[in-house]
């Protein structure tokens, strides 16, 4: 453990000289340092690592990476627990709005395969905005269907109904919005997936599923005249 504070306490002190600054940009340390932040209960260590954080946050291309990497919700994680030092409690302010600023940046298609990846649906505007769809369906088909997938993974493991029925909305607006919506998502196996959850105990989510179930059926010449 000591070592472990030793060697982010170095670049801790790195992170304060620029040509270092963008050699770490080329490297994998941010995975790493999640990784060690997410796992240890060391507080010198949490707050070494919350300290590197802060003082990247706005250098080179760490603030999206951070985003990217789920690093707002370890934050709340983190901002939850009970811990002594100040400057810890500080420093994780400090970064959860330094966050806030990159994500206000990201585009509304960033913004929301952000949600998603995290797996924290909610009904945020996105999701039942026309204009959203239309103009960002086609970047549902990037990295074969990435986004899709992890919405029918959300469907296998998430416990919070408000995730499940936003999912299954997402899916049906899917559906609606491209050409060939119906075919994709039969083809990936979601159909099995949303049929489960029309006996859930949560009628939000089992009205939500109804509606995707009924898309997947009708198909997008009359999913439109659907509504939830």
């Amino acid at each position: 453990m000591q070592l472990l504070y030793e060697t982010c306490l170095c670049i801790w002190l790195l992170s304060y000289y620029e040509p270092a600054i963008e050699y770490l940009a080329t490297s994998r340390i941010l995975p790493l340092l999640i990784e060690v932040v997410k796992g240890s209960t060391k507080e010198k260590v949490v707050r070494v690592v919350v300290l590197i954080f802060r003082n990247l946050i706005h250098k080179e291309t760490f603030g999206t990476q951070m985003v990217n990497l789920g690093l707002p919700q370890i934050v709340q994680s983190l901002k939850a627990q009970a811990w002594s030092d100040e400057d810890l409690l500080e420093a994780l302010n400090q970064l959860e709005e330094g966050l806030k600023d990159n994500i206000k940046k990201l585009s509304s298609f960033d913004k929301y395969k952000q949600e998603v990846i995290l797996g924290h649906l909610d009904w945020s505007p996105m999701h039942k905005d026309p204009l959203f769809w239309r103009e960002n369906i086609t970047h549902f088909e990037e990295n074969d269907f990435q986004i899709l997938r992890v919405l029918i993974t959300i469907l296998d493991t998430s416990n919070d109904p408000r995730a499940l029925a936003v999912a299954c909305f997402d899916l049906s607006q899917f559906i609606m919005y491209h050409p060939a919506g119906r075919v994709i998502v039969t083809d990936l196996k979601a159909k099995e997936r949303v049929m489960k959850l029309m006996n859930h105990e949560n009628a939000e989510a089992t009205k939500n599923a109804l509606l995707c179930i009924q898309r997947l059926f009708l198909g997008a010449k009359y999913a439109s005249f659907l509504q939830v």
